[in-house]
Parts: structure tokens; C-alpha cells; sequence
């Protein structure tokens, strides 16, 4: 008999446990370590959020009945199917790792910089700066056009305390590198970018404490914390901003690819498709940061999760588009090698995924190197004895009290 069994949420009974979810926790009200249903109550309240869940038979009370889902084959879009409206182009690494991190840093600064001067404004109830927000990603959209490994790192580099400036900045690079993969021209880049800056700004007029908390929501707390859309949208009224994009992004990035999302509960291609993009990396984000209630996640386990999540949660076409932009091991990820070694990747080539460029931190016995070496996997495939190298896994931002943001290069 198996032990996780995945079911309808429409045959739920109590006493069944449930262990994960058809979406992120995180867009629910329920705690994190999952739980059993007690009453009807809880079956409704469950209902309301998911389509389907995960139950652990042997947590349960009952073995629940297993049911699956039969796998709906349909046609697959191209990409210039959802832009046929654009003209796509192939974007070419302009620049290497060690010729774009410099420019890199001081756009990401500019970036970082504008968005604490920009939120400001708005927190206390000034009007949106457009000036200021076009000039902040300027910088950041040309080094992600160059080469897009040199943000990436950064992106993985951010701070932990003000968590929403500072998702709002990887938002925005993590769209801008898809935009890029997707072959979205300078000007919907542009868009991309301000869109992944702005559309969680709503947040600012959200109590701390509910965004905060370690603890399960209410659903009236839970509510309040799905305002910020409309908070959002608010925010942006009188501020000049007339891109649709943009605002489509503010305005749909909780809605969900098979009607489940917030705040209309639209599906599929009413979608607007930046809107899409937006909350595929808004999750990403999200769940690869360390936030007040959860731990980040390995990037490597992010693009599983999104990858089951794919025509669920998200359009299947996009996701596997960011996976391919982003990859399974995207530059600032920490990883363990054959060689019981700890190192973090430092670039990526986007035709060797599994075999990127990588800083090598630990030894063996996971003590701190007194002189950190890289390594090239691509062409480096086995030790100084022989044995094979690569990449085992990957691991959480802080494994092995490793100081990401102190790591310099």
C-alpha cells in the first residue's frame, strides 16, 4: 500500500491527513506541517482553497480510497503563440561571468536603491515615482540581456530582513530573466521588470504582523493578507502609470491557472499572460527566501515543486520556460559535490545545466577552506584521485552556517 496517495479534495473525509497541497502553503491559511481532519469543517474549509491534496494512509485514521487523476494530453502552445503579437528574438550571451558581476553589482545596487526610495514614498502615502522606477531597472535589464548568471547571483544573494523590498527586487529579476528566455523584446522587458517590482506593493498597506507571522490565519486574517491587491491596484491610481502589463501584473499575480486564485478566479488564458509570468516567479521567490513562517527552499526542489504545480497552478508552457531560464542549479545555489565537498555555483552554462562553473567553500569534512577554489565541472569530471565529480544536491541558503551574503568574489 502506498503512503502518500493523492486525491480529489471533493472525497475528503475526516480523519484523513493531509500532508501537502495542489499549491504553495503559503497562498492558504493552513499551518505548514500539515494535519488531520477533525470535522466537516475542516473538509469545507480545504475545499475552498485546493482541487486536490496529498494524504499520508498511514496518518490517517481510515486508508482513504486512491484516486487518480487521469493526465488530460492536450496540445502544447509555442511561445509565439502566447505573444502573436510580438516578435520574438534569440538573445546571445553578450559578455562572460567575470566581465558582467561588476556591472552587474552596481545595477543591482541602483535596483536595490530605488526600490527602498520608491517604497518609502508610497509607505508614507506619496504618489508612485515612474521616473525613478524606469531609471532604477534600466541597468539591471541591460546585464540580464548581456548575461544573466551575474543578477541571478545576486538575486540569490539578497537580504533577509525586509523581505517584501527585497522579493519585490528578485521578482523582478526572475521575470526579466524569463522574458529574456522567452525572447520578449526590450520594451516587454521593460514592463516585466517594473511589474515584478511593483506588484506586491499593496503589502505596504498590510499590518506587519499578519505578514509576519509564524503561526496559522484566520480566514478574516487570511483575507486581509489577500488584499493586498486591491491595496495594490489602489496604490497605483493617480500615479501616472498607464502600461497595461504592468498593471495586469499588480492585479493577477494570485490568480491561478485552473481558476483557483485570487481575487477573481479567472483560469487558463484569461489570464493575462504577464500576469502569468508573474506568478511563477513571484512562488519561486517566495518559497527560495527565508520568510518569518518557513525556511527557503533548495532552488533545485523550488523547480520540482513548480514543475509538478505546471497547468495546475501555473501554464505548463511558461514553467517549463523558466526552468529552462533559470535552471535546476541557478547561480548563488549551495550544493554538495561527489566529493563530499560544499560549493556554491558561480554561472551556469544554459547548454550544461547539471555542469555549471562552481566556488568551492567546504572540504570534505565541511570545514572552511583557507583558500576557496573554483571549479569548471564542464571540463573538470573527476578528482585529483580519480573519482567521478559532480553535483549530488543542492541545499538550503544557510547549510553548514554558510554566510551567502559574505561570500565574496
Amino acid at each position: 500500500m502506498l503512503e502518500i496517495v493523492k486525491i480529489f479534495s471533493s472525497d475528503l473525509e475526516t480523519g484523513m491527513y493531509v500532508s501537502s497541497l495542489d499549491r504553495p502553503w503559503l497562498e492558504t491559511p493552513f499551518s505548514l506541517q500539515g494535519f488531520r481532519l477533525e470535522s466537516e469543517q475542516d473538509v469545507q474549509r480545504l475545499q475552498e482553497y485546493c482541487q486536490y491534496v496529498y494524504i499520508d494512509s498511514y496518518k490517517s485514521v481510515q486508508d482513504p480510497a486512491i484516486i487518480r487523476r487521469k493526465v488530460r494530453n492536450r496540445p502544447r502552445k509555442s511561445i509565439q503563440q502566447l505573444f502573436n503579437d510580438r516578435s520574438l528574438k534569440k538573445y546571445k550571451d553578450g559578455s562572460s561571468w567575470g566581465e558582467e558581476y561588476p556591472k552587474a553589482q552596481v545595477a543591482v545596487q541602483a535596483l536595490s536603491e530605488g526600490i527602498d526610495d520608491i517604497f518609502g514614498r508610497l509607505a508614507e502615502g506619496g504618489l508612485l515615482d515612474m521616473v525613478r522606477v524606469k531609471k532604477s531597472v534600466e541597468p539591471m535589464i541591460d546585464s540580464i540581456a548581456r548575461n544573466p548568471d551575474a543578477c541571478i547571483w545576486l538575486a540569490r544573494m539578497k537580504q533577509e530582513d525586509k523581505y517584501t523590498y527585497q522579493h519585490s527586487l528578485g521578482a523582478s529579476i526572475w521575470a526579466v530573466a524569463l522574458g529574456r528566455q522567452l525572447g520578449l523584446p526590450r520594451s516587454d522587458l521593460r514592463s516585466l521588470a517594473i511589474g515584478g517590482l511593483l506588484f506586491d506593493v499593496g503589502k505596504l498597506g498590510v499590518e506587519t504582523e499578519l505578514l509576519n507571522t509564524e503561526r496559522p490565519l484566520t480566514d478574516e486574517e487570511f483575507q486581509q493578507v489577500r488584499d493586498h491587491v486591491r491595496l495594490g491596484v489602489e496604490m497605483m491610481d493617480g500615479s501616472g502609470l498607464m502600461n497595461q502589463d504592468v498593471i495586469d501584473m499588480i492585479t493577477y499575480h494570485h490568480e491561478r491557472h485552473d481558476g483557483s486564485g485570487y481575487p477573481e478566479g479567472i483560469r487558463g488564458d484569461d489570464i493575462p499572460v504577464f500576469a502569468r509570468i508573474a506568478a511563477i516567479v513571484d512562488c519561486y521567490d517566495a518559497i527560495t527566501s527565508h520568510r518569518s513562517y518557513a525556511r527557503a527552499i533548495p532552488p533545485s526542489t523550488a523547480i520540482k515543486m513548480l514543475y509538478e504545480w505546471k497547468d495546475i497552478d501555473f501554464q505548463g508552457e511558461l514553467v517549463e520556460e523558466f526552468i529552462q531560464a533559470v535552471g535546476i542549479y541557478p547561480a548563488g545555489t549551495l550544493v554538495e559535490l561527489s566529493s563530499g565537498e560544499v560549493a556554491v555555483v558561480v554561472s551556469e552554462y544554459r547548454t550544461r545545466r547539471l555542469r555549471p562553473q562552481v566556488m568551492v567553500l567546504l572540504d570534505a569534512n565541511k570545514q572552511a577552506l583557507t583558500e576557496i577554489r573554483t571549479i569548471d565541472l564542464r571540463s573538470q569530471a573527476t578528482t585529483a584521485a580519480g573519482e567521478p565529480l559532480d553535483i549530488i544536491s543542492s541545499l538550503e541558503p544557510d547549510a553548514y552556517g554558510i554566510d551567502m551574503t559574505a561570500i565574496q568574489l
